[in-house]
């Protein structure tokens, strides 16, 4: 979330829409912007598929025709949604991840429409991705 606010301005003029977990800073930001709030899969079938289903409710209210994510777990459902219906996906891979890919990064490297590292080793990992530097 912190690394998408690093990027306002990419963003604000934009009809825009955010989803997230209900920790505390989503729920402070939820004051000021459209949120959505979802459970976190954490690899549970079942909190996976309700994820899912309420991933699936957000596209069909909403109708994005782009999603950026900066790879929470919670985004995934709605990315792989959202690419079934032919919408484009921006996938920045967290800061944090520098010496491995995160999960979300290897499951979306394939899909997303442009693939964005924030070091320039994790090249290693997905070669087709741009650096872009990092977001902070």
């Amino acid at each position: 979330m912190t690394e998408l606010l690093q990027l306002e301005n990419a963003w604000k003029k934009h009809e825009h829409f955010w989803v997230s977990d209900n920790r505390a800073n989503a729920i402070e930001l939820g004051k000021r912007v459209k949120m959505y709030y979802v459970v976190v899969p954490r690899r549970n079938p079942l909190k996976l598929l309700v994820n899912f289903f309420q991933a699936f409710w957000i596209f069909l209210k909403e109708k994005p025709d782009v999603l950026i994510s900066t790879g929470a777990d919670v985004s995934i459902p709605l990315l792989l949604i959202s690419k079934l219906f032919f919408k484009k996906i921006v996938f920045i891979e967290s800061f944090c991840r520098v010496k491995s890919p995160s999960l979300s990064g290897k499951i979306m490297y394939p899909l997303a429409d442009l693939f964005l590292v924030q070091w320039p080793e994790n090249l290693e990992f997905f070669p087709k991705a741009e650096f872009a530097g990092s977001v902070f």
